[in-house]
């Protein structure tokens, strides 16, 4: 590639930029290193395999950025406009671990902190994403979407014990695991109390901190410390979850109700329509998820995005922990690039698992320069 090509593929995406910045986005410029922890603690499976990471001379743990989400997100958090509504723009190297191509590529992306109207900003930020390509000579892309929230919602409507609650959850970006998991909650029930009914029906609905120093306590007079690389500690906490799964089986309408959940696919609005048929029939309070859906889907319309074209599933999911609601991909519908082309989504949790004493509602997009090149737009 020549110097010339390179720097008119920069200014293309300076340009977009700029696009961002008259939006009302202000044009931000993380750190490349960054510390470790948030990003391990966080991020998806595939992105925590893939960091590149080094200590410095304290032991301390850093890496350099494996996106930029975080980083954007950190610094507004030690800023003065720390709670108040931001928008942040940015363009900037990413490194991730990558077997056939350079292990650094370049992202652009928005992110938006604080706004309220959440419909509003989620339909923003896919007619922010729709520029991106457009930008790059593709104005019409394969619109990919789902919501987390709607799982949230139906996991939560369900009266699930809490640790099925937070593992099926997390499930959520996993697939391969769920149908495991569900049969492990089917069967562990029967077997825990099977072979432990006295001490985990005991156990069964306690007081957590209680029981969990009991536990703790009784294994200290057993003279166990250790198992397995586990502490004590850790040893009472698998305990007391085995003791929450045993209470009760997970019955097997509970299971088809999730099964029939996941076969809702289709454009927005006869998504919405088969929710709200699932929720009627299984007598479940999905109501307001489905609203704000909705209501997205609505105002994607007004701001001119054909909504028959979306693509939605309510499988369809990011494989980043720490989304929380809408999600979406936008892919070339030729294929001339190995993966999505710009993606983002609502994650309202990230902040409070960062520190923050307040849930804050953020929504964003990152977009894949080298990716938009290729398909021809670097002309």
């Amino acid at each position: 590639m020549t110097q010339a090509t390179t720097t008119a593929q920069n200014g293309r995406a300076d340009a977009l930029l700029a696009s961002y910045e008259r939006a009302g986005y202000a044009r931000v410029c993380p750190k490349i290193l960054q510390p470790a922890e948030p990003f391990l603690a966080l991020s998806g499976e595939d992105i925590r395999r893939r960091m590149y990471l080094v200590s410095d001379a304290a032991g301390r743990e850093f890496c350099l950025r494996p996106d930029l989400t975080i980083p954007v997100a950190l610094d507004y958090l030690a800023s003065d406009a720390a709670g108040r509504p931001a928008s942040f723009c940015y363009i900037g190297s990413v490194f991730r671990q990558r077997a056939e191509a350079c292990g650094e590529f370049v992202q652009a992306g928005v992110e938006s902190f604080g706004r309220d109207d959440k419909a509003a900003a989620d339909a923003e930020t896919l007619a922010l994403a729709l520029e991106a390509t457009a930008h790059y000579g593709l104005p019409a892309p394969e619109i990919r979407m789902g919501d987390v929230a709607l799982f949230a919602s139906l996991i939560e409507a369900l009266g699930l014990p809490p640790l099925w609650k937070r593992r099926l959850v997390k499930d959520f970006n996993r697939k391969a695991l769920l149908a495991e998991d569900l049969d492990r909650l089917a069967l562990a029930g029967a077997k825990e109390r099977a072979e432990h009914q006295g001490v985990l029906a005991a156990f069964a609905n306690s007081d957590p901190k209680g029981a969990r120093a009991l536990v703790a306590d009784l294994l200290s007079i057993a003279g166990i410390s250790t198992v397995g690389g586990r502490s004590v500690g850790e040893i009472a906490d698998r305990f007391l979850e085995q003791a929450e799964i045993g209470a009760s089986a997970l019955p097997n309408e509970t299971r088809v109700v999730i099964e029939r959940f996941f076969a809702v696919a289709g454009e927005p609005d006869a998504a919405a329509a088969e929710l709200w048929k699932l929720a009627e029939a299984a007598n479940l309070e999905l109501g307001p998820a489905i609203e704000l859906f909705e209501s997205r889907t609505g105002l994607l319309a007004a701001r001119g995005i054909d909504t028959r074209q979306i693509r939605f599933a309510t499988a369809f999911g990011r494989g980043l922990d720490y989304y929380t609601g809408f999600v979406f991909e936008l892919h070339d519908p030729q294929g001339r690039a190995d993966g999505q082309l710009v993606a983002g989504g609502r994650y309202d949790g990230l902040f409070t698992r960062l520190g923050c004493a307040e849930p804050i509602p953020a929504v964003g997009l990152s977009a894949w320069i080298e990716r938009l090149v290729a398909i021809g737009g670097g002309r």
